[in-house]
């Protein structure tokens, strides 16, 4: 009984944030083909609810890998869910960076991720995943991981070249607006080069697992 709940519960996890990260990337491309360049600066005012609840709903996934619930290192992924959320948290409060094109090529990245990782997650509750699929799944994220926390630290300079004299009035009075974007970016840094690295440990360990469980039977 446990064990149906729980699988019913991961099945509609992961088919709710699938479905809206394809909500996203469907209309990010359809506004993008039929409006061209003047669809970049409404990328936040169109996609911004959908995106914002997707992200919320992945702070769900920290509480799943410490439960037990899923398979999955709790540090890796949490570094990926609180830099997500504090960047999207400065460009939903920021209004001048929200037109500009980096804000659309981060929500593309972030999406291509989630459709990486979502659909993997359905098909594994359903059957035992195949070797093509595990290679797609922990390989294909390899070129655009980098790319999105490249998106990220860029959205950040254009924070902090629009806004270098802002006050983050919701934290504290006191606290200067560049200095904790400047101190974010170390931070990112670092996060991402000990992500990348669990990430392409986690992909030999899946794939070599897999080889000896195919040699065994």
């Amino acid at each position: 009984m446990r064990c149906s709940i729980r699988l019913a519960y991961l099945f509609l996890y992961n088919l709710l944030q699938f479905c809206g990260h394809t909500w996203i990337f469907a209309n990010l491309t359809a506004r993008s083909l039929s409006f061209g360049g003047d669809a970049l600066a409404d990328t936040f005012y169109s996609v911004g609810v959908a995106m914002s609840l997707c992200q919320l709903l992945s702070v769900l996934e920290l509480f799943h890998i410490a439960d037990g619930i899923e398979k999955g290192a709790l540090l890796p992924r949490f570094v990926q869910v609180t830099e997500r959320i504090f960047l999207f948290v400065v460009i939903a409060t920021q209004e001048n960076i929200q037109s500009k094109p980096i804000v659309c090529a981060l929500f593309y990245l972030w999406n291509i991720l989630g459709l990486l990782r979502y659909p993997h997650g359905l098909l594994s509750l359903i059957s035992t995943p195949s070797r093509n699929m595990l290679w797609a799944h922990h390989t294909l994220w390899i070129p655009v991981y980098p790319l999105s926390v490249l998106a990220e630290g860029v959205t950040v300079y254009e924070a902090l070249r629009t806004h270098s004299s802002q006050m983050v009035h919701s934290v504290s009075a006191y606290v200067h607006f560049p200095y904790v974007l400047q101190g974010y970016l170390p931070l990112l840094a670092v996060g991402a080069c000990f992500t990348e690295w669990r990430l392409l440990r986690e992909r030999k360990q899946q794939l070599e697992g897999w080889s000896k469980r195919m040699k065994r039977k």
